[in-house]
């Protein structure tokens, strides 16, 4: 198989080996970054490994709500063997107390040396997210394998509403509140992409621009909280939902 100048470059980093040896090293593993490891250690040339280009796939989300403050925490590892493990899951929870007593930066400070030590303990790389949002419409969600969660900020209290919505945004994955709030770049270049393929289709000139302005809107609609059909009544809009409340943020964060 073919091996990338880019494959190389990262088992380079991760071995401190030259990059002609990496480059055998991979060829003779097929590609393989692991067992290139394995290769190059067996002859001598890997003495210390960075585990830093492991991919870190797996962890938990933890949230809660305390005194109109709400924090969510996404710890990540890279096996579901360690997301499962109690030291692990005591730092994500020990991390969302501290961000509700101290701060989100503080939280992932007080981590780092308890994360740490389980790194070397356990051998993964981890990594620790956190968030914090503050006021009296708070509400969080976190879906029942621990892998989604999320916070939404209601601009007027309702304990019941900010749940469900905050449900729904664990389950639709908005981008932003509202449709104008989907940015400018992002748009053009969807636009470039509708128009090479109106073209493709044979869209008459006259009516391209017509049928650009509709896919815009949708799009934005689509991808605004506000605007999406809600996943308990999908006759309602969230907007609909709401009445005279509203989304003030919200934070998702997903494994």
């Amino acid at each position: 198989m073919s091996i990338t100048a880019t494959q190389v470059n990262e088992l380079r980093k991760r071995t401190g080996v030259s990059m002609m040896l990496c480059k055998k090293a991979l060829e003779e593993a097929g590609g393989d970054d692991e067992k290139a490891i394995d290769i190059l250690r067996k002859k001598g040339e890997a003495k210390a490994v960075s585990k830093a280009g492991r991919e870190t796939t797996e962890g938990i989300v933890v949230t809660k709500v305390e005194n109109n403050k709400a924090a969510i925490v996404k710890f990540l590892c890279e096996t579901d063997f360690v997301a499962k493990n109690e030291e692990f899951k005591k730092i994500a929870n020990d991390a969302v107390e501290t961000a509700l007593a101290e701060g989100a930066d503080a939280a992932k400070s007080a981590a780092e040396q308890p994360v740490k030590d389980l790194f070397a303990k356990l051998g993964e790389n981890m990594s620790i997210e956190v968030r914090v949002l503050e006021g009296e419409g708070i509400g969080d969600y976190v879906h029942s394998n621990c892998k989604i969660g999320t916070l939404i900020h209601l601009q007027s209290p309702d304990v019941e509403k900010a749940k469900d919505v905050a449900m729904h945004v664990a389950a639709m994955d908005p981008v932003v509140v509202s449709p104008d709030q989907i940015s400018d770049d992002l748009v053009a270049k969807e636009r470039e992409i509708w128009a090479e393929q109106l073209k493709n289709e044979g869209k008459p000139e006259g009516i391209i621009d017509k049928i650009m302005m509709g896919k815009e809107k949708k799009f934005r609609e689509e991808s605004a909280l506000m605007k999406q059909s809600f996943v308990k009544d999908n006759e309602k809009t969230i907007e609909q939902y709401l009445e005279e409340n509203s989304v003030v943020e919200f934070v998702r964060m997903a494994i």
